[in-house]
């Protein structure tokens, strides 16, 4: 099975895309992860895409597709059911590059999971993270609160909420969400691939109802 995870930021797509690709064999492909790892490993992709990140640039949305159908290739003959895709793609041009390459390697998408989430709780979820000064541990204070209001459990340490968590933050990436992925939505739909998702609750009943959603269990 081919799956597409969309979701506003905070929804818990990046987590559920773990469960499910360990829980059901499936490769888990999200840009950001493979962009590190090229990066890491100094592959010609990896060179080519540290020269926007280190000028502080959006990697440009080539280079993520051949990054994407470099492992999808590499999967043809690999043992996984299938393909998880988490972040990506994130504008129409992007989905329709990824169905040029699922057509390539004889493959087509099978479904397209939006999870729903309000956006005052997608704001309460980014802005919940604290970090720890000392230490660097992450806290969250709605599901995973230190044990004493603004002190680390491990080191005693101040925690601290980073810029980028902030609501003007959260609130500016859940517009630019809006604005250049829930079109993907509509593009999916007329194809009848969309399975809506609620994206509230603790993760075990969000998996409950992906799994069920996909027809994925038993």
């Amino acid at each position: 099975m081919n799956i597409v995870m969309m979701g506003p930021p905070g929804a818990g797509k990046g987590t559920q895309a773990k469960i499910l690709a360990e829980r059901f064999d499936l490769l888990h492909l999200s840009p950001g992860d493979l962009l590190r790892e090229a990066v890491r490993e100094g592959t010609e992709l990896g060179r080519k895409a540290k020269t926007f990140m280190d000028a502080g640039l959006l990697v440009p949305d080539e280079l993520i597709v051949d990054l994407i159908g470099a492992r999808i290739r590499e999967e043809e003959t690999g043992r996984a059911r299938g393909v998880i895709l988490d972040g990506f793609p994130r504008t129409l041009r992007q989905a329709e590059a990824l169905d040029g390459l699922l057509e390539e390697s004889g493959r087509s998408l099978d479904a397209v999971v939006n999870i729903t989430l309000p956006v005052e709780e997608a704001v309460r979820r980014l802005t919940g993270r604290r970090v720890c000064r000392g230490c660097g541990a992450n806290y969250h204070l709605l599901y995973k609160p230190p044990r004493a209001l603004g002190v680390c459990d491990l080191c005693g340490g101040p925690l601290y909420q980073r810029t980028d968590d902030t609501e003007e933050t959260a609130r500016s990436r859940l517009e630019v969400y809006r604005r250049e992925t829930e079109p993907l939505i509509s593009y999916y739909a007329r194809r009848g691939l969309v399975r809506e998702v609620d994206g509230r609750g603790n993760v075990d009943a969000v998996t409950d109802r992906l799994v069920k959603a996909l027809r994925l269990g038993p």
